[in-house]
């Protein structure tokens, strides 16, 4: 196989994860060094699978390209994890045309379980309201425990209690351990994490609707990513703010 254009010639079904809607637009839809769009090959009723995180309007983009030349496609962005993808238990939030989103259904399942969301750009759009709800939820939970820790409460026993309660979640259970543990090896790299909160915020804004939380968390990351913490795994972001209250405390000493 000498390039993409090779992987998607007489295929079926394609199915494409990459970083960001950039690498996306050059590996996939941009003329090539031999004058050649890679997706230009695809054979007529073939479908192409987007399973990255990418902004709304780019699957529009991609779809209404696509059409033209007799190409089906699904934008079915995923959340679970590394840990999810080793398992094949990835949650599949698929956008396009029920009748192409079942054609490729067998294939999807393969990697977890697939929920068919909308029209095409809505699987990015159910993806940017799961990272809300994960971004989020991670800054809680790193806070709850920094304020229980710092109240002379024993974080672990605190975090235990709240599992079962009406505070439990996968991020409660999962990332409330690696803080606790201090182990920030990444799963999804914060910048990752980053990158859909302000494409979320950018959606918000297209549509002129104001989200505070959104905007606080997202200014959170920012910060974050700002430092070497960049590429450790999102729950570092309590690391992240222990050593802001810990520079608050010196400013405050000194």
């Amino acid at each position: 196989m000498s390039d993409c254009s090779d992987a998607l010639r007489d295929v079926d079904v394609a199915v494409c994860m990459l970083n960001t809607a950039s690498v996306i637009d050059e590996v996939l839809f941009a003329r090539n060094a031999c004058s050649a769009v890679p997706v230009e090959v695809m054979k007529r009723g073939a479908t192409l699978v987007v399973m990255s995180s990418i902004p709304v309007e780019t699957s529009k983009r991609h779809a209404r390209i696509l059409e033209d030349a007799g190409v089906n496609y699904v934008d079915a962005p995923v959340s679970g994890g590394e840990s999810g993808a080793k398992a094949g238990r990835l949650t599949i939030m698929a956008g396009g045309e029920a009748a192409v989103v079942e054609g490729v259904r067998s294939v999807l399942e393969t990697m977890g379980t697939v929920t068919h969301v909308g029209a095409v750009g809505m699987g990015q759009l159910a993806k940017l309201a799961n990272q809300l709800i994960v971004g989020m939820t991670i800054g809680a939970v790193a806070e709850a425990l920094l304020l229980a820790k710092r109240g002379g409460a024993d974080p672990r026993a605190v975090r235990d209690a709240l599992c079962g309660g009406f505070a439990d979640s996968a991020v409660l259970r999962i990332h409330g351990e690696r803080m606790q543990d201090e182990q920030f090896t990444p799963g999804a790299p914060a910048v990752y994490q980053l990158k859909d909160l302000q494409t979320a915020q950018g959606f918000a804004n297209s549509l002129n609707i104001r989200l505070p939380l959104l905007a606080t968390i997202t200014k959170l990351f920012e910060e974050m990513c700002g430092t070497e913490l960049a590429y450790l795994d999102h729950s570092a972001l309590y690391a992240y703010l222990a050593r802001t209250i810990e520079n608050d405390e010196d400013l405050s000493a000194g």
